[in-house]
């Protein structure tokens, strides 16, 4: 077997989430190596307190431990503290990208997004996992996703799909 690709990924996750996440995110690259033996995934995971600490952890892992692309797993809760605190880190990693021009891909899921828990953690699970294969095409490339552009594909819940599939001929310039 000849490894021609190596990435290291960096995934950021939480002790205040409760979902583990990363394990989505492992089983993802375990299964995209599976699929083409000449990928090899390293994951560089740094666990924070909250989800305020993730720019910071994600800033780091792209930086200080020379990550490709770097995952944050974050679960906020469902007060209005948590809410503020959920926007605030995102924006400190709309910030931390910035700085590094490397990608972090966000997967926040609110504890409140569905009040049945096995739902709940089919959601994170399947965000998580998604988000992961989202990684590998952005590091395999700026257009690998440019062919499901405008799909409305959908990390977590089910795709609703393009409002143009039916009225195509209708939007042909």
């Amino acid at each position: 077997m000849t490894i021609n690709i190596i990435w290291r990924i960096g995934v950021a996750d939480t002790t205040f989430a409760q979902i583990d996440m990363y394990k989505a995110v492992e089983k993802a690259f375990e299964d995209a190596q599976q699929k083409d033996p000449s990928m090899k995934i390293e994951i560089v995971r740094y666990t924070v307190p909250g989800i305020k600490d993730l720019p910071v952890a994600c800033k780091s892992l792209l930086t200080n431990n020379k990550c490709d692309i770097a995952i944050a797993l974050g679960m906020p809760g469902s007060m209005a503290i948590d809410k503020q605190c959920s926007h605030e880190a995102s924006l400190g990693i709309q910030q931390a990208m910035l700085m590094t021009n490397k990608h972090i891909l966000e997967v926040f899921v609110h504890a409140d997004e569905e009040n049945d828990t096995k739902a709940l953690i089919a959601i994170a699970h399947d965000r998580a996992y998604k988000h992961a294969q989202n990684a590998i095409a952005l590091l395999k490339g700026r257009t690998i996703l440019t062919p499901f552009a405008g799909k409305g594909l959908r990390q977590g819940k089910q795709h609703v799909g393009s409002l143009e599939k039916n009225s195509e001929k209708e939007n042909e310039y």
